[in-house]
C-alpha cells in the first residue's frame, strides 16, 4: 500500500486500541489517543525506510535518505544471509527485515525505553518525527509539494505542546504505567502497532509480506504471507484509494469517538 492508505490504517488501529482499552478499564485520555493516534499513523509508514523512495526516506531530507540506504543495505544482508532453500535471490532489501513483526516489536521496545530513560527531549523526538511522518503520509503529494522546512516548523511546535500535555498529571503520564520513570513507556505501543498495521496491509497486496520471519512456512523462512491470489491487490489500485481508505477514514474516526467518549 501506499503513504496515505498506511497512514490512516494506522490511526485507525490506534484509535480502536483506544475503543478496547476503554473497555477493559483503562480509558485513554484524550491526549494519549490523540498522541497515540498521530505517532500510530507515522510508524504505519516506518518498515518502507528500507525503500529510497518511499515517503520517510524523503521526509527528513539527506538524514533519512541516508537511513534508507543504510537500512536497505542491511536489510539485503540479512536476507542473502538467513533465506531458506526455497527462497529467492533478491538483489535490495524491500520488504524483507523491516516488514516482519519482529522488527515492530523491536522497534517499540526501542521507543519505549528510549520515552522511559530519555526524558522529556526523547519524548520531544518521537512525538516530532511521527507527527512530521503523520502529516506526509496523509498528505502526501500536498506535503511534497509544500516546504518541508515549514512541515518540521509546525510538527516540532505541535510535539513540543503535546509533549508537555503528555507530562501534566492525569493527562496520559500514568494512563498505563504507574511506576516512577516508567509513566511514557506506552509510547512504544502505537509504535509497534503501526508497523505491524504497515506489514498486514502489504500482506493484502500482491507480493504479500514476510510478517512472520524468521518462522519457517513451507521451506521459506521469507514466506510472503497474504490472502489467496483473487483477494490480492496492487499497491496503489482502486482497492486501496476507493475501498480501503475510506474504510480506514470511518473507523478511525469512529472508534476514535468511542475511545474520546470515555477519556
Amino acid at each position: 500500500m501506499l503513504g496515505p492508505a498506511h497512514a490512516l490504517s494506522g490511526a485507525a488501529a490506534w484509535a480502536g486500541f483506544g475503543a478496547l482499552a476503554a473497555a477493559g478499564g483503562h480509558a485513554m485520555p484524550w491526549p494519549v489517543l490523540v498522541g497515540g493516534a498521530i505517532i500510530c499513523a507515522g510508524a504505519a509508514l516506518a518498515p518502507d525506510l528500507d525503500h529510497p523512495a518511499a515517503t520517510i526516506s524523503r521526509s527528513f531530507g539527506p538524514l533519512s535518505a541516508w537511513l534508507s540506504k543504510a537500512i536497505g543495505i542491511l536489510s539485503h544482508a540479512v536476507y542473502s544471509s538467513t533465506r531458506g532453500p526455497e527462497d529467492p535471490a533478491r538483489t535490495g532489501g524491500h520488504r524483507t527485515l523491516t516488514h516482519t513483526a519482529l522488527f515492530a516489536v523491536t522497534l517499540g521496545f526501542l521507543v519505549s525505553h528510549a520515552a522511559s530513560f530519555g526524558g522529556r527531549w526523547a519524548v520531544f523526538g518521537v512525538l516530532f518525527v511521527h507527527l512530521v511522518l503523520g502529516v506526509e503520509g496523509l498528505l502526501w503529494k500536498a506535503a511534497r509539494s509544500s516546504s518541508r522546512v515549514l512541515v518540521w516548523l509546525l510538527g516540532a511546535a505541535a510535539a513540543w505542546l503535546l509533549a508537555d500535555l503528555l507530562h501534566r498529571p492525569g493527562l496520559g503520564g500514568d494512563w498505563l504505567f504507574t511506576a516512577p520513570g516508567q509513566e511514557l513507556m506506552w509510547l512504544g505501543l502505537p509504535v509497534a502497532l503501526g508497523a505491524v498495521v504497515h506489514c498486514l496491509g502489504d500482506a493484502l497486496t500482491i507480493s504479500g509480506c514476510p510478517v512472520l520471519w524468521p518462522l519457517p512456512i513451507r521451506g521459506r523462512l521469507w514466506f510472503p504471507l497474504g490472502p489467496p491470489g483473487p483477494m490480492r491487490f496492487a499497491a496503489g489500485s482502486w482497492v486501496e484509494q476507493r475501498v480501503l481508505m475510506p474504510v480506514f477514514a470511518v473507523l478511525a474516526l469512529a472508534l476514535g469517538g468511542v475511545a474520546y467518549a470515555f477519556s
